[in-house]
């Protein structure tokens, strides 16, 4: 871990017009070399003058701070920013070398304890549930209880509930610019935090500065069904992605047989035994092996298949699961025991976790959060009925037999049972423009979902061989020169973009099992 400088750094008069309605934020020292602020905003930028609330702040300075080149805003797009860096701080704690790195948590999201953390009574129903559901009371039962987590986020949130949106945090974003004196905005954003980039981009073109967005979630298709057809197409094909890696690797367990041949046997031989009393149904596999595609997850995949090839399917049996009891989490919880005097689970389990989704840590750490509302009030579709999804779904199995079609039940059961209130608010309603600041983009060949580059006004990809977060994570391995990580310094310090075409190669599962 870097050791990072705690003296504060006068913030800067601001150099250009205030943003109406924003409050200054006050540093404060916080733990882990943080210093932490609030900044106060209307509930609605519409009403400027009507109910505010609060935005929890955190800044790492800058390890020269003579020499820094100003502030770098950043949204990892876990469910908790801050939370997420102070468990895994190498994501992000490079970039001090150049940058007062502050890092900016959307609304309802915070710290531990934050008034700004908005605490739902009703925690969101796993969409676990949603996959294996057979039948028509399953679908409505997941319904009600997505329904029930919906009102008691409203209830705690109370007026700022409808304002969670990218298009209210683009407008905290551009307070927290001109607050920190900076005539524009240079930004970090990964996962869900470059949706808020790209929302920042479409309000406030002129006030963009050196932006790098990787690995935002695609919906730019409005049609549901063709949207899913592609998710589950892509997941299928990632499925063929492991196979090839595991056929590279000589300690991958799977190594002397195809992968996808080894599943297409187990789920002939299903149900699975999966230890007393318990078995894996086909469609239990189904779930297994999708969550285990995140490349970070592959080497439990490949043992968890080598495993049941032999008779035993525990490990497959709980591999849904313990996508939301990940790796991560267990590293976030190491690293907290670690910060006061036991390192010894941490020193143990480093090289296992080493390409594990870490910056996700806050993920499941508060699970009843407003978290899971953004993504609805953003992109929200019409939810099919159950008729209607089955028919969907038989679409999705004729093109993605394997594993991909499970995509499906996934995606709509992140807003099953919440009302739709009017249109979607992406994109925000005003046109983009046809000449914007050109930002860097970086998308993974195994992120299944990042928004494709011709969406976004003034882009230049950056394509590499990881995938979602993949910046962050190589960080979190300590793989420092990576060729991502130079191009994305290059970029945000010298303002050199990347030579059209420029690929990078996949250096994070490159290291597993090396």
């Amino acid at each position: 871990m870097i050791i990072l400088a705690t003296a504060a750094l006068a913030v800067a008069a601001t150099a250009s017009p205030a943003v109406k309605g924003a409050a200054v934020p006050q540093w404060q020292d916080c733990g882990d070399g943080l210093q932490c602020a609030k900044l106060s905003v209307p509930v609605d930028w519409a009403r400027p003058h009507g109910p505010r609330t609060e935005i929890d702040l955190a800044r790492m300075p800058a390890q020269d701070p003579q020499h820094s080149h100003g502030f770098l805003v950043v949204n990892t797009g876990a469910a908790s920013t801050v939370q997420g860096v102070r468990a895994q701080p190498e994501g992000v704690s490079e970039l001090t070398r150049w940058f007062d790195v502050v890092l900016i948590e959307p609304r309802g999201v915070g710290e531990r304890g934050s008034a700004a953390a908005v605490q739902c009574a009703v925690a969101q129903p796993d969409p676990l549930r949603l996959v294996l559901a057979r039948g028509r009371a399953g679908w409505r039962a997941y319904a009600r209880d997505n329904a029930a987590y919906d009102r008691s986020c409203r209830a705690a949130a109370g007026p700022a509930y409808d304002g969670l949106t990218s298009w209210q945090v683009a407008h905290d974003l551009d307070a927290l610019r001109a607050e920190l004196g900076e005539p524009r905005l240079r930004y970090f954003g990964s996962s869900y935090g470059a949706v808020y980039g790209q929302a920042y981009m479409e309000l406030f073109p002129h006030r963009v500065g050196r932006m790098y967005l990787e690995g935002g979630p695609d919906h730019t298709e409005p049609d549901l069904a063709q949207r899913l057809t592609a998710q589950a197409r892509a997941a299928e094909r990632q499925l063929f992605s492991f196979r090839d890696w595991c056929r590279r690797h000589l300690g991958c367990p799977l190594a002397d047989a195809d992968a996808v041949q080894v599943y297409d046997a187990l789920t002939r031989r299903t149900p699975l035994h999966a230890g007393p009393g318990r078995t894996v149904s086909a469609r239990r596999l189904a779930a297994a092996v999708h969550a285990g595609l995140a490349p970070g997850r592959w080497p439990e995949l490949a043992r968890a298949l080598s495993e049941a090839r032999e008779g035993d399917a525990t490990k497959l049996a709980a591999m849904p699961s313990e996508a939301k009891e990940s790796d991560a989490i267990k590293l976030a919880a190491m690293a907290s025991e670690a910060r006061v005097g036991d390192a010894t689970k941490l020193a143990a389990m480093a090289s296992e976790v080493r390409v594990g989704e870490a910056v996700k840590v806050s993920a499941v750490s508060a699970p009843a959060t407003v978290s899971g509302a953004m993504l609805c009030h953003d992109f929200m579709p019409a939810v099919p009925g159950y008729r209607h999804f089955l028919a969907m779904e038989t679409r999705l199995r004729e093109v993605a037999p394997r594993v991909g079609w499970v995509s499906g039940r996934y995606e709509v059961a992140q807003c099953l049972g919440m009302p739709r209130k009017g249109a979607p608010s992406w994109p925000p309603h005003v046109p983009a423009p046809r000449h914007g600041p050109t930002v860097l983009v970086g998308i993974g060949r195994l992120d299944t979902g990042a928004r494709p580059v011709a969406d976004i006004p003034g882009a230049v990809v950056l394509s590499h061989g990881d995938g979602r977060d993949a910046y962050l994570l190589q960080g979190v391995g300590r793989l420092r020169a990576t060729c991502l990580r130079t191009h994305v310094h290059d970029y945000l310090v010298n303002g050199t973009l990347p030579q059209e075409g420029a690929d990078c190669p996949g250096e994070l599962t490159a290291g597993m099992y090396s």
